[in-house]
């Protein structure tokens, strides 16, 4: 089976740490369902999204404070997969994450925090594969950097020195590695999200995508949509 890792780059960041509207929040989506279509993210009934596709985000967007209800419709359609009602924050960062499978699709909503570190990468990790078991995030032959992470968990923020990192994904407590992630390129004053998506043993295969979720832009608000496969990998 194929391997792959993708960088997905999709972020709104503000120089320094500061938020993009005052007295906001800050909401983006991600797609992580890994046998749904492309969607279309409806907020009050208002597309605010369209034709998201798998291991991608969108852009942050700005909300005031209150409670807003969220459908995830196929893309083109009035097909609704996801409806819920999702109360935000003054000043909080939200990402809201479509995972698990069509079947079963479910919204999991984490509070971003994009605070920079002129002299560290941030980087947090989010297991989306819905039919993996727990995993260990290591360096490859190495330290274990997030440890025991089960489906919908979430691996808290670490710091590390901007750099270029082997890693690999292990079955939790052990040696043995499932995904090997090769080549992993972060820099400092940073914030990313590793995800964890696909299936074992499936179509689409586990895979690993980067969300680059902060970066300083000096004075203005910096928006970056870019995706692309930067790694592949075959598991011997």
């Amino acid at each position: 089976m194929k391997k792959s890792v993708f960088i997905v780059s999709s972020l709104l960041a503000i120089a320094g740490a500061a938020s993009i509207a005052s007295a906001a929040a800050q909401v983006r989506a991600f797609h992580g369902s890994p046998d749904a279509p492309p969607v279309d993210i409806l907020v009050n009934d208002t597309a605010a999204f369209t034709s998201l596709s798998f291991g991608n985000a969108t852009a942050y967007a700005a909300l005031t404070a209150d409670t807003y209800n969220i459908k995830v419709n196929a893309a083109g359609t009035s097909t609704t997969v996801i409806n819920a009602d999702l109360p935000l924050a003054d000043n909080t960062t939200y990402t809201v994450a479509a995972i698990n499978t069509l079947s079963n699709i479910t919204p999991l909503v984490l509070v971003d925090d994009n605070t920079l570190n002129p002299a560290a990468a941030r980087l947090r990790f989010v297991h989306a594969s819905p039919n993996a078991p727990a995993v260990d995030i290591a360096l490859a032959g190495g330290a274990v950097l997030f440890p025991n992470v089960s489906f919908g968990g979430v691996g808290s923020y670490i710091e590390v020195p901007g750099g270029t990192y082997d890693l690999e994904v292990r079955l939790a407590g052990t040696n043995t590695s499932v995904l090997s992630l090769p080549g992993i390129a972060v820099s400092n004053n940073t914030v990313y999200t590793a995800w964890a998506i696909g299936v074992v043993g499936g179509e689409p295969g586990l895979s690993a995508a980067i969300t680059v979720d902060a970066i300083p832009a000096p004075g203005a608000v910096a928006l970056l949509g870019m995706a692309g496969l930067v790694a592949t990998r075959r598991k011997r």
